[in-house]
């Protein structure tokens, strides 16, 4: 039985996506497009407005097949069905084009599987998208979308679930990300231990409950383990 579990979240910490679904939206314009639906705004009004959605769906306000009905919908088509299935394959075929690990992640995953310790993601998206963007991380453990499991971070019931895939108690748990607010704060209200990953350089937002610790190197991660879990 594991003693100790890291979980990572994957955009930003794991990898970068270059706005892969952003990317997928606009290729859906063209289709848009050529079917007689209409193109109401400048390309940095429709940038703006994909993002927009994006976030919306990400924070759980809905799936992404519904992002991709009320995008179609919005642009004066009624059936948007077809564009569904479309948006997911545009991009899938993206992920292993414009997906890049950030640097040391593979060797530290590499070597957390080597001392045998247990490892999870729990990523807001859709699989097999996240998998997928996992998988080119290098990452080969479990994957928790928030459209699989019905909650999405900062929501206990998301990391509820991750911790009962790990099979490793909540404080025993660590759990690296880079958005304060979804990640550390989250994952602390659910009772794990929290890495804050900044290779940015940013500033914490002091209103927001700190992290235990703070990453700035993505093989620092590999020093938790050695960190007591008591409280």
């Amino acid at each position: 039985m594991h003693t100790c579990a890291i979980a990572f979240d994957i955009d930003h910490t794991l990898a970068v996506d270059n706005k892969l679904e952003r990317i997928a939206f606009l290729r859906l314009l063209a289709r848009i497009d050529r079917e007689g639906g209409r193109i109401p705004g400048t390309l940095d009004q429709e940038i703006g407005e994909i993002d927009s959605l994006l976030e919306r769906q990400r924070s759980g306000a809905f799936a992404i097949d519904e992002a991709v009905r009320r995008f179609v919908r919005e642009r004066g088509l009624d059936d948007a069905t077809p564009f569904v299935e479309h948006f997911r394959e545009i991009v899938l075929s993206l992920v292993d084009h414009v997906v890049v690990p950030l640097p040391g992640v593979p060797r530290m995953l590499e070597e957390l599987r080597a001392r045998g310790v247990a490892t999870a993601v729990l990523s807001n998206g859709w699989s097999p998208l996240q998998q997928r963007k996992a998988e080119r991380a290098g990452f080969l453990g479990p994957v928790l979308a928030s459209a699989d499991i019905g909650a999405a971070k900062p929501a206990r019931d998301a990391f509820d679930a991750l911790v009962a895939r790990l099979g490793v108690p909540a404080d025993c748990t660590w759990y690296v990300g880079d958005n304060p607010r979804s990640d550390v704060v989250g994952a602390h209200a659910a009772g794990l231990r929290t890495a804050w990953f900044n290779a940015e350089g940013r500033h914490y937002p002091a209103e927001l409950t700190p992290p235990d610790a703070i990453v700035t190197n993505i093989c620092d991660v590999l020093g938790l383990v050695a960190i007591p879990v008591a409280r």
